[in-house]
């Protein structure tokens, strides 16, 4: 079918961000005695709303009989996460090319917190593809998996949930998808991607699943010309 508007996650799907997110966290969680295997990780946290993800490490860490997450662990990780950003973040090879050859209503819809999400997408020259339309999870009740962010998103668009395609590349972003009633595609063409990320995709329910913006271009231009 033809889309009337797409549905962009950010972090590992328009900017590499992702893998940086991943060792960064990973890195300082197994410092304070957190410590997770890859898949483990991705399964539970990616994607996932920010208030949530940091409810569920509190969680973690007081089942270990440490009490609540010091509070030097945020502002930290923030820090050096930043870092990193500033000095390594890149879009996503072929997304640029997807975005000028696709003509039709999209928008940003991600967990990142607002400022830090038009940060990235400035940073990698992707902002003036989706100006004004750029939406965080700081703006709805209920972040990832419930489908609040990507309803207001499509409802800012003015399409219906069924027209909307979604592009994630997290469980928990495919989950959301879903719940909004909308068609999700899962994307691995992240530098994050691992062995077993496309199977872990399709659990949770991605009726497709992508490896490159060049697959996804060829996608909906073969979908386009169908309809």
């Amino acid at each position: 079918m033809a889309f009337e508007a797409i549905l962009f996650d950010c972090d590992g799907v328009l900017v590499d961000s992702e893998k940086i997110y991943v060792d960064v966290e990973r890195e300082h969680l197994a410092r304070i005695g957190l410590e997770y295997a890859l898949d483990e990780y991705m399964d539970r946290f990616q994607g996932l709303g920010s208030d949530d993800f940091w409810a569920a490490l509190d969680g973690d860490y007081r089942a270990l009989g440490k009490g609540p997450l010091p509070e030097s662990f945020g502002p930290d990780l923030d820090a050096a996460t930043l870092d990193r950003i500033s000095r390594e973040l890149t879009e996503i090879s072929g997304i640029k090319q997807l975005l000028e050859a696709h003509d039709g209503p999209r928008a940003v819809a991600s967990s990142s917190r607002l400022h830090r999400l038009i940060h990235k997408l400035k940073q990698t020259g992707l902002y003036s593809y989706f100006d004004p339309h750029i939406y965080s999870g700081e703006q709805v009740p209920n972040g990832k998996p419930a489908p609040d962010l990507f309803l207001f998103a499509a409802e800012k668009l003015g399409v219906a949930p069924a027209a909307t395609l979604v592009i994630e590349d997290s469980a928990n972003g495919v989950k959301a998808g879903l719940a909004a009633g909308m068609t999700v595609w899962g994307f691995v063409g992240g530098g994050h991607s691992h062995d077993g990320h496309a199977e872990q995709l399709r659990a949770a329910g991605a009726h497709r699943v992508v490896d490159s913006h060049d697959d996804l271009a060829g996608l909906l231009l073969r979908d386009a010309t169908a309809a």
